[in-house]
């Protein structure tokens, strides 16, 4: 690959939303202790809202400017997952997700280590695996429920029940994550039983 596409503006975005992992861990940490404090929430939605953003841009630019790179197609997903699957724990280890609303986000994280495990196995069958549009909008519930959860206890000043809205749609991209999940093993199952 040329150093043209490697420093493509579409994969700097890429490169850029990997970035914004550690940036929102940090808005967590103030002086070595876990924060709870309401501007750190603030940063960490902004970092995180900047990340989704450069999420649809990415992709529209690569195809618009026909800079579409290997780099760009596995580093995509991966800069997705480890954005979520951060923050997730992150709100975890803080209380907004707790209780029953966990298994939402194991449903999330495990969903994702499984579809990557089937894709990384179909791809040494040169065997491709589309991303759907329904997984497209599940990605995109997954990034507004996160951002809802960010704002947490700090949007729930500014709008009321922005913790429970946040909820509600983490159990929803639950429930898409789940269907996605199946649609994809029920399009491998077969070359997985092949040799």
């Amino acid at each position: 690959m040329s150093r043209h596409h490697l420093f493509s503006l579409p994969n700097i975005l890429t490169y850029g939303r990997i970035a914004a992992v550690p940036l929102v861990v940090l808005c967590f940490f103030v002086e070595g202790r876990f924060a709870h404090g309401e501007l750190a929430r603030w940063f960490a939605l902004g970092i995180f809202a900047a990340a989704g953003i450069t999420d649809f841009f990415d992709g529209y630019l690569a195809r618009a400017w026909d800079q579409q790179s290997n780099i760009g197609r596995m580093l995509d997903p991966i800069a997705d997952k480890l954005l979520v699957a951060a923050c997730l724990l992150l709100l975890a280890a803080d209380g907004t997700i707790a209780g029953w609303s966990l298994w939402a986000a194991i449903v999330i994280l495990c969903r994702e280590i499984l579809v990557s495990g089937l894709r990384e196995y179909l791809a040494e069958l040169k065997v491709p695996v589309p991303v759907t549009w329904l997984a497209k909008w599940k990605t995109t519930v997954q990034l507004v429920a996160v951002g809802f959860l960010l704002a947490g206890p700090a949007g729930d000043q500014v709008l009321p029940h922005t913790t429970e809205i946040g909820l509600g749609l983490l159990w929803l991209s639950a429930l898409v994550t789940l269907y996605t999940g199946y649609d994809y093993f029920r399009a491998g199952i077969g070359h997985l039983f092949e040799n």
